[in-house]
């Protein structure tokens, strides 16, 4: 369908080379669009892109960039407009976590991860917005979580970070709705991937208790992000901005 096709539109994803973030981009990529990788780790990226590559066909772009850091952000955006000359869609989706309770985090430790996971979605957004307002328009969609929604214990900053993510989506979507720049935000539930793999290692049962309250009945793969990330990269979401929608197999409906 043309409402959800993205020919000829540059898609930048932080924290695209793995997880949540390649389930994104190869969705976005298989409704056509140009993808831009941008993370801290090269080879990693690499490997995201040629995987798009050869599985979609996808043209992509490798950044190497923190996405925490003002200089980093700015060059990454100033690639991107070299090689593509546009920037019409933005996923922010890099992100860290810290497993400790509040009593035991280092202040340095929060200002880590509020810089990855919160900060950034703010600097990245901030650089592109010029750009989209220029080309008539655009897309931007805030990775958030189930701790947008829920308290954890174990992760107070991140917790806090997605929190954050959810009202940073609804202030961008008001301030930018005359320039017809569309914000939105997904709150993934448990995603099979290597965050949530240390987090399993590290809590002991959680892995149960976390399936015992899907009522799919299974942990998420990345892929099951496309559908919903190509909506909201798309035209068919032109009069959705402000919103917060979880995927999450019904984790956040249950009791």
């Amino acid at each position: 369908m043309k409402l959800f096709d993205l020919t000829g539109k540059v898609a930048v994803v932080t924290g695209g080379n793995g997880g949540i973030g390649l389930g994104i981009a190869q969705g976005l990529a298989q409704a056509g669009a140009k993808i831009v990788v941008l993370g801290r780790n090269t080879e990693k990226s690499q490997m995201a892109a040629q995987w798009l590559q050869a599985q979609v066909g996808a043209e992509t772009l490798v950044v190497t960039a923190d996405v925490g850091r003002l200089e980093d952000v700015e060059r990454a955006v100033a690639e991107t407009r070299k090689r593509f000359d546009r920037v019409d869609i933005l996923f922010n989706n890099a992100g860290m976590n810290i497993r400790k309770q509040p009593e035991d985090l280092a202040l340095q430790e929060w200002q880590e991860v509020i810089n990855t996971n919160l900060t950034s979605a703010f600097l990245m957004s901030k650089a592109v917005y010029p750009f989209m307002k220029q080309g008539g328009g655009g897309k931007i969609v805030n990775i958030g979580s189930m701790t947008s929604i829920f308290g954890s214990p174990f992760a107070s900053a991140y917790a806090a970070t997605k929190g954050g993510i959810v009202q940073l989506t609804k202030s961008l979507a008001l301030a930018w709705a005359k320039d017809n720049i569309q914000v939105n935000a997904i709150l993934p539930g448990w995603f099979d991937t290597e965050l949530t793999e240390k987090a399993r290692e590290q809590i002991p049962g959680l892995h149960e208790r976390v399936l015992s309250r899907i009522p799919q009945g299974r942990w998420a793969k990345p892929a099951d992000m496309a559908g919903t990330a190509v909506w909201l990269a798309s035209a068919a979401s032109d009069y959705i901005t402000g919103i917060a929608i979880p995927v999450d197999g019904g984790y956040s409906s249950s009791l």
